[in-house]
């Protein structure tokens, strides 16, 4: 049996690099693949602790985070699309929708 820090450590790591993927990567794709990094390190935290308390709360609330995310990821992929139609770029530096 795996210990359930293990996964904690994991879920850690994984976060931590969606978080540094995040600041450090500049095109929106890659920028939107470390947000769902970062959700999926919650997941995995949020069933180890599940697990550790024998409740099924734990994978109730992964069943929402992941609906969130499925409709994350078809929104935000239409926006990529459309931003990079508009703007034939998906740097992040080259897009400032806010000018006038």
């Amino acid at each position: 049996m795996i210990p359930l820090s293990y996964f904690l450590i994991l879920s850690a790591v994984l976060f931590v690099l969606g978080a540094v993927a995040f600041f450090v990567k500049r095109d929106l794709i890659t920028m939107f693949m470390a947000v769902e990094v970062m959700l999926n390190a919650a997941n995995l935290a949020f069933i180890t602790f599940a697990k550790s308390a024998s409740s099924i709360d734990g994978q109730i609330i992964v069943f929402f985070i992941v609906t969130v995310a499925a409709a994350e990821a078809a929104v935000g992929l239409a926006i990529i699309l459309l931003i990079f139609r508009q703007k034939k770029t998906i740097k992040s530096e080259d897009i400032n929708l806010m000018k006038g």
